[in-house]
């Protein structure tokens, strides 16, 4: 058990480093972004390359901090059952909820987009637009190491249930564990 918790802590840093790295690309999409604006209001010139960027700066930050968002449990949930639940009853929910349906997803992802990915990269793909950025193809890649860092954070929550379920929810990394405030206490019977 205590070799599953390292591989669920060791995906869990891939993703908290990256997750790190990528999320400062707000800061330059915002910086882009500010830059052509001024730049077509106030001097009345643009950069279609300039455009460009802030797009797939976008794109690259979103594609590349999902598996990060996951293993914050930022994503969107509807947890009227899931809010209330105890621990082990969250780690069967992420459990089932893993494994029909992230990781199936992670597949269509994956599968859908290597020939388009392929594609790109044959070519060297750039942008469509005349005067905009090289290198399309190394932005589509993203779409892979998405479905690819999505999948082992989803490992990371499979690893985190079976730990949970076999009553061993002290490995669980810190990064990942259940936050005790939102696990309602056992109240003895009686109390309100």
């Amino acid at each position: 058990m205590r070799f599953l918790a390292g591989i669920a802590k060791l995906i869990c840093a891939v993703n908290i480093i990256i997750g790190n790295v990528f999320a400062w690309l707000s800061l330059g999409i915002v910086l882009v972004c500010f830059a052509v604006v001024v730049q077509r209001y106030v001097f009345a010139i643009s950069f279609v390359w300039m455009q460009d960027l802030y797009i797939w700066l976008n794109g690259a930050m979103f594609t590349a901090v999902a598996g990060f968002a996951l293993l914050r449990d930022d994503h969107v949930r509807v947890d009227i059952f899931y809010r209330p639940a105890k621990m082990a009853r969250r780690a069967l929910i992420d459990l089932i909820g893993v494994v029909v349906f992230l990781l199936p997803f992670c597949w269509v992802v994956y599968a859908y987009s290597m020939p388009f990915v392929q594609r790109a990269w044959g070519y060297s793909e750039a942008s469509a637009n005349v005067g905009g950025m090289p290198g399309l193809y190394i932005l589509k890649a993203f779409i892979i190491g998405f479905a690819a860092l999505i999948a082992l954070q989803g490992i990371a929550w499979i690893i985190r249930s079976v730990l949970v379920l076999s009553g061993n929810a002290e490995l669980v990394p810190k990064s990942i564990q259940y936050s005790r405030d939102q696990i309602p206490a056992d109240h003895p019977q009686g109390a309100v």
